[in-house]
């Protein structure tokens, strides 16, 4: 136990150099699990979307699912990698509730892609993330423990297991380590989880919803004086947002930099972050690859991939994120610095359908990176989770457009949409909002502005056309902000004789 307090971030960094590495597991978005004919459907009763083969029952014998196989060197090809003319599965032993064999069919020392690379870019720099492996291999089933308060095994009543998930296809994305990136670290990992998943996203061979488990992210983290040997590392396993697996970086960069500054040995583990304090909790002892005892699978064929049909599927690989947002800079105007913020905000989606909904990239552009983008770090969520649709934000820059909304009223709009009071015309008959261009109901404030301000009206008289401003900005308070301002300045310089 430690018998200092933490840290600060900036003091840990000063001192040590953090190394990462990522394991990114992806399911398939297949019909059919990786060995059966069984669907995966998410959300399906429990224990429905089960057989022989996946229950792993006596005698039960698997078939490769060949859509799987080529997701899988879709993915491997996407991400740079070398495709193996030859390759088996193996079972990977580990005695666990939710594995129904007691083993994985996985792949060990002959994957089925590797040695690619991810560019990713921090502040204008571009971070090379070089891949070790892409294999391929089947999830395991879910424990679901009740009676607790937490939700884990501690404290729980009862356990109960789900095996729908047991048996479908998992890829396994695992990085080199990453070393040299300073303080950049929780960035990177944050940058290279976000453009995985739009690689694959992009591929449309799975809808790569972390929120749903169908994307998680093993964080590896050690820490090391410069100049020394790479630390011991430990593993935060399943960190299921982009924004957790920065802050999962970050915590436990901290929390070793305690414990090395009080002479303590880090030792090789996973560990589980906790969403609601921002740390992580210890889990196991990290197994290696001795004590998963791996042994070729002697009831499927191995995989010999066909060098004409991976040049295929290169050849009709879509477009790549990296290549679609040079595109899209261009197309919307911007330098690549801003659209980098665009990414990092996780916007590039939604300003996409926000113009593909019937608005300009620069109106899109600024509500989404603006306001909605304020308003989602202030609640902590993802932009996508804000509360406000594309439709919505084309519907309140078309208003603005118009003539029927300021920006001042138009942010009014937008709170009431992201507080779910409807479309933004629902809102703006709701609240009363709206500007007012009717020159006969406008005519009373500006006849009132001007009494009240005869010296501003005297220079307007006399020429100084710019002291309208003052009129204007007076009318404007008096109407809440719901008047027109050009009505307004024309109304004002005709009634004083200077238009």
């Amino acid at each position: 136990m430690s018998t200092t307090a933490l840290p600060s971030y900036e003091d840990a960094i000063a001192r040590y150099e953090p190394v990462i590495g990522l394991e990114t597991h992806v399911e398939l978005g297949t019909q059919t699990k990786m060995f059966c004919g069984c669907p995966t459907v998410f959300g399906a009763e429990p224990n429905t979307q089960v057989c022989p083969v996946c229950l792993g029952l006596p005698g039960a014998l698997p078939v490769s699912n060949r859509a799987a196989i080529e997701a899988t060197i879709r993915i491997g090809l996407a991400l740079n990698c070398d495709i193996a003319s030859w390759c088996r599965m193996a079972r990977k032993n580990y005695f666990y509730p939710d594995m129904p064999k007691n083993f994985q069919t996985s792949q060990y020392d002959e994957p089925l892609c590797v040695d690619g690379y991810v560019d990713v870019e921090i502040d204008g720099e571009t971070v090379r993330i070089e891949i070790e492996r892409v294999h391929l291999e089947e999830d395991t089933g879910k424990s679901l423990h009740v009676g607790g308060a937490t939700g884990r095994i501690h404290g729980a009543t009862e356990s109960l297991v789900d095996y729908n998930r047991a048996g479908i296809p998992l890829v396994e994305i695992v990085t080199k380590p990453v070393p040299g990136i300073g303080a950049r670290a929780p960035e990177v990992a944050k940058a290279y989880v976000t453009e995985l998943r739009d690689i694959i996203r992009s591929l449309n061979v799975s809808d790569v919803r972390m929120e749903q488990g169908s994307m998680r992210c093993d964080v590896n983290t050690s820490l090391n004086l410069p100049g020394e040997e790479w630390g011991t590392r430990t593993e935060t396993k399943n960190v299921n947002s982009l924004r957790s697996v920065e802050r999962a970086v970050r915590s436990e960069i901290i929390r070793q930099a305690m414990l090395l500054n009080d002479g303590i040995r880090i030792f090789q583990e996973t560990r589980h972050f906790q969403e609601t304090t921002g740390d992580t909790r210890p889990g196991r002892s990290k197994e290696t690859a001795t004590d998963y005892r791996y042994f070729p699978e002697p009831d499927l064929v191995p995989m010999a991939p066909d060098p004409a049909w991976v040049a295929e599927l290169k050849a009709a690989l879509p477009e790549l994120p990296s290549v679609k947002r040079a595109r899209l800079a261009e197309e919307w105007g911007i330098s690549a610095i801003d659209m980098q913020s665009v990414v990092n905000a996780g916007a590039i989606e939604l300003i996409e359908e926000t113009i593909a909904a019937g608005t300009s990239a620069a109106g899109a552009r600024k509500w989404w990176m603006g306001e909605l983008a304020r308003r989602a770090n202030e609640a902590g969520v993802e932009l996508a989770e804000v509360g406000a649709t594309p439709a919505q934000v084309a519907q309140l820059q078309g208003l603005v457009d118009a003539g029927k909304l300021n920006d001042k009223l138009a942010r009014q709009v937008l709170e009431g949409v992201v507080a779910g009071e409807g479309d933004p015309a629902a809102v703006i008959a709701a609240r009363g909002l709206g500007v007012v261009s009717d020159t006969g109901a406008l005519t009373a404030a500006v006849d009132a502005a001007i009494a009240e301000n005869p010296d501003i009206a005297a220079k307007i008289r006399d020429g100084k056309l710019a002291a309208a401003g003052a009129l204007v900005g007076a009318v404007m308070k008096t109407t809440r902000g719901q008047a027109d301002a050009k009505t307004v300045r024309d109304l004002i310089l005709s009634r004083l004789g200077a238009a």
